[in-house]
C-alpha cells in the first residue's frame, strides 16, 4: 500500500435504525433514538470503506481513537449515512473528518484516527501481550 494514496479517500455506510440502536436499549439514557456509540459504529464501517480497496495482503486499520457530537435527534425507522475523508497520515495514523446525515440534516460530525497495521503483526503482538505472566519463584 502507498500510504499518501489514502489522503483523500472517502468513504460512506448507511444504517436504518433499529430499536437495539437506541439509548434506551443499550442502557445509556431513556431516549428511543439513535445512540452516539451506534453512529459512531456507521462512522467506522464508512472508514473501513473508504480505505480497503488499498490494502494489500495482510494489511490493515483500527480504530485508535474517536470524538463524536450528536447535532440531533433520529428515531427508530429512520436511516442514516455516514460520509467520511481520509485528511491526514501521521506515522500510520489515518485521520477522518466525518459526518452523519439523515436526509439532508447533519445528526452528528466526527473525527477518528485509524492505525494502519500488518494483521500477522499485530495480532502476535496482541498474543505475546496477553499471555499469562510466570510470577518469580519465591
Amino acid at each position: 500500500m502507498e500510504a499518501e494514496q489514502l489522503l483523500g479517500s472517502v468513504g460512506m455506510a448507511s444504517l436504518t435504525v433499529r430499536p437495539l440502536d437506541t439509548g434506551v436499549a443499550q442502557g445509556l439514557n431513556d431516549l428511543p433514538v439513535l445512540a452516539a456509540n451506534s453512529a459512531l459504529n456507521v462512522i467506522e464501517s464508512a472508514c473501513s470503506a473508504a480505505i480497503a480497496e488499498h490494502f494489500g495482503t495482510g494489511e490493515t486499520s483500527f480504530t485508535i481513537g474517536a470524538a463524536i457530537q450528536m447535532r440531533g435527534a433520529v428515531a427508530i425507522g429512520a436511516e442514516v449515512r455516514a460520509l467520511v475523508k481520509a485528511t491526514e497520515l501521521n506515522e500510520n495514523i489515518l485521520t477522518f473528518e466525518c459526518e452523519v446525515h439523515q436526509e439532508q440534516r447533519i445528526i452528528a460530525v466526527a473525527q477518528v484516527q485509524r492505525r494502519l497495521v500488518d494483521r500477522v503483526s499485530f495480532m502476535a503482538r496482541s498474543a505475546a501481550e496477553n499471555l499469562p505472566r510466570s510470577s518469580a519463584a519465591s
